[in-house]
């Protein structure tokens, strides 16, 4: 597998994300402020579980004076290693700080006066047993007992908060299937809502670049080694640190072996189409076990508080926040939507781009000390939805997402133009052959999902973009924010029976720089619109990717298809151009389907009014 241009190593990427700390931009809590020369407490140890797997965790406690008081405690799940081993000489340092993915997260908590507690979930890390697929109810369950050893502990009071980034952020929302008492708020932050459509396959398409990468790196992982490292991180790591009583690493090196079997999630999506599918190893009965949307009723009912948490580059991520603000939405939950890679480590914008100035620690402690504080206030002092519009660089609240706008339409038109307010007065087409080595290269929101910083948002758009279809508006006569979901309307003839479509809404300049704002795409086989849950709003689009959903293209009719595209909060200025680019192909990231490329041929007229509506906010 080539390794990744960029990457400094994976302890960078994975163990050292997304710990900026500077100022909120809409509260700053009293326990913002960090305490220097805090020293914690650590202890490591193993926890048998009921069917006698043992799991690696980690406490760690503050200083307690003469007469200590009782925690709340954050309990951190992870997979990609709870703690790290330094080689010697830096061995020798018995330090007893957290080293783990969120360990600032960790140093600030402690500092405010929590236990924290970091977990190898079962598999993985220095827990032993195997992996038969991610979030198996096995490894729900242990969340469970892991609680309930916590508040038996003499430093708890007997409330829990679970936080996580990535795969710890569903770990953290998965803990509340359990619907133990003592778990009462958790931030499931830059994670998913429903695995299949947000990062295996959105608009049903795979996304093979995403689960090749995340199998080679939990494959690696798994054999105490880590993905991409450098002379440097060989040097100074060694692999996951042993609990303490292991002092030889020989239970570590038992519990390695016990890792082999794990799953393969790139393996398992190749032998998927449809979200009901039985994956090939049979471990699953479909790729919705992986998914917090499957427990969203038995979530909701344990009355825990849940902050989603995400950013406008964070894969398919943001979108994934919002279902879960939708379906969880009652007083106590929240929702922040920032302008943020994988992780938040990066500051995204076209105007403002470096490392994110926001304080993510600052914010959720803010938040759990609501719910696991009481005396630090009822919690409802804020507003349940902060966002922050792109360019305008600027946070905003609401009480509800999307906020109010206007569905404002640019229809397709001859010359490649957009127009404003109506359809082509004259019916027209434009027909594109797909080019199966279209791409979006390197450095785009797909990429951040592995811990690839975000340093260039999607370069070079004029020269990537040159042989696609793309439609341009008007110069604007005054600055317009976009807010909420862009939905494209489009009515295509393929020669294909299935077709693989991508569109892009980007933003020209006055000079002609052209800068990415968001994309959406869809395969054809599940273009069939379907009634959405209760809590889905019934003015976006909705399939459910489903066997019985699918339908294949007559090739050379016209077909109505119809998708939203990734949310987005963003300003265009008044005298640029806004522009829709098509293609049928990101080859750098999805899989192209087999057989010769399709001949997509795009129709626009009163009776066919091929359109992007855009939610204007002003």
């Amino acid at each position: 597998m080539k390794k990744p241009s960029l990457w400094a190593d994976l302890v960078l990427v994975l163990f050292t994300a997304c710990n900026q700390s500077y100022q909120n931009s809409w509260s700053t809590p009293s326990t913002a402020t960090p305490t220097t020369n805090q020293t914690f407490l650590r202890n490591s140890q193993y926890l048998t579980m009921r069917d006698g797997i043992k799991i690696a965790i980690d406490v760690y406690l503050p200083a307690q004076p003469k007469k200590p008081t009782l925690l709340p405690t954050i309990l951190h799940q992870t997979r990609y290693w709870r703690s790290l081993d330094y080689r010697w000489p830096w061995s020798w340092f018995k330090d007893q700080t957290p080293r783990g993915l969120m360990a600032l997260y960790a140093q600030r908590f402690l500092e405010q006066g929590y236990a924290w507690v970091d977990m190898d979930v079962r598999g993985s890390g220095a827990s032993f047993g195997s992996r038969p697929y991610a979030f198996s109810m096995k490894e729900i369950e242990d969340g469970a007992e892991i609680v309930e050893w916590i508040i038996q502990q003499p430093w708890s009071n007997g409330k829990i908060g679970a936080l996580g980034i990535s795969y710890g952020g569903t770990a953290a929302e998965l803990l509340l299937v359990n619907q133990h008492p003592a778990v009462q708020a958790v931030a499931p932050m830059f994670s998913g809502f429903d695995l299949y459509s947000e990062i295996a396959f959105p608009g049903g398409v795979h996304l093979s670049w995403f689960t090749q990468t995340w199998s080679f790196i939990n494959r690696k992982l798994d054999q105490n080694e880590l993905p991409f490292s450098s002379w440097l991180t060989d040097l100074v790591v060694q692999g996951v640190r042993p609990v303490d009583e292991d002092t030889d690493s020989t239970l570590l090196q038992q519990a390695i072996k016990e890792h082999k079997p794990n799953w393969s999630p790139h393996q398992e999506a190749l032998g998927l189409t449809f979200r009901d599918d039985v994956p090939p190893s049979h471990a699953t009965t479909s790729i919705d076990c992986l998914s917090p949307q499957t427990y969203m009723e038995t979530i909701s009912q344990s009355g825990a508080a849940i902050y989603g948490y995400s950013g406008w580059f964070d894969g398919g991520y943001s979108f994934a926040a919002i279902k879960r603000f939708w379906a969880h939405n009652k007083p106590g939950h929240q929702l922040t939507l920032g302008p943020w890679d994988h992780g938040g480590k990066r500051h995204v914008s076209p105007i403002n781009q470096g490392p994110a100035y926001f304080d993510h620690q600052a914010e959720l402690l803010s938040f759990f000390d609501r719910h696991l504080k009481p005396s630090t206030g009822s919690g409802d002092e804020h507003s349940p939805v902060h966002y922050y519009t792109m360019v305008e660089e600027r946070w905003k609240s609401a009480n509800s997402w999307p906020p109010p706008s206007t569905k404002t339409p640019y229809y397709l038109d001859a010359h490649r133009s957009l127009s404003k307010g109506l359809p082509a007065a004259h019916p027209g087409f434009d027909r594109y052959p797909v080019d199966p080595s279209a791409g979006t290269g390197p450095h785009t929101r797909w990429n951040t999902l592995v811990g690839k910083p975000l340093l260039t948002p999607y370069p070079n758009r004029v020269t990537r973009t040159a042989n696609l279809l793309a439609y341009t508006s008007p110069s604007l006569e005054h600055d317009m924010e976009v807010t909420g979901h862009p939905i494209l309307t489009l009515f295509i003839k393929s020669t294909t029976p299935d077709a693989t479509l991508f569109a892009y809404i980007d933003d020209v300049d006055e000079s002609g720089n052209v800068t990415y704002v968001t994309e959406g795409m869809l395969r054809a086989l599940h273009r069939q619109l379907q009634n959405p849950p209760a809590f889905y709003p019934t003015d976006l689009p909705y399939r459910t990717y489903t066997q019985n959903s699918g339908s294949p293209l007559q090739p050379h009719h016209v077909t109505r298809l119809v998708f939203d595209m990734l949310p987005i909060s963003y300003q265009f200025k008044k005298g640029h151009q806004i522009r829709l680019t098509l293609s049928g192909a990101d080859q750098d990231h999805f899989t192209s389907l087999p057989g010769p490329p399709s001949t997509l041929t795009f129709l626009f007229s009163e009776t066919h009014p091929s359109r992007l509506d855009l939610p204007v906010v002003r």
